[in-house]
């Protein structure tokens, strides 16, 4: 099993920047991709980033790319989203997610078996 707990939400205005972090523990050694997923109130959760732990490669959605960048930390089994230049359309919950299948491109909330609670994320304009 794998646990995950994400911190870093709040509330920012418009243009300005939040880090989330998503720590790991358990058997972390089987985690192959980890990834950010959000969910705006009445939405569906949609994909954000992910990261392959092990080569480091990393996805975006198009609405976050040249903004959001997603890093890991091997040493502390954590995975960071940096947010930049945030928008009112990037509020939501914010969920970290784990898969240890060694998927290729992995967008599907159903790709991930192993989910963290959230984090609010409120960007006012």
């Amino acid at each position: 099993q794998v646990q995950l707990v994400e911190s870093g939400g709040g509330l920012v205005q418009a243009g300005g920047s939040l880090r989330l972090s998503c720590a790991a523990s358990g058997r972390t050694e089987i985690t192959y991709t980890t990834a950010w997923f959000r969910q705006a109130p009445g939405k569906e959760r949609d994909f954000v980033a992910s990261i392959r732990w092990s080569a480091g490669t990393t996805y975006y959605a198009d609405s976050v790319k040249g903004r959001f960048t997603i890093s890991r930390d091997n040493a502390k089994n954590t995975v960071y989203l940096q947010m930049n230049s945030l928008k009112p359309e990037d509020t939501g919950g914010y969920y970290c997610a784990a898969t240890n299948r060694p998927l290729g491109i992995a967008t599907r909330h159903y790709d991930y078996n192993y989910w963290g609670q959230g984090t609010q994320v409120t960007v006012s304009s």
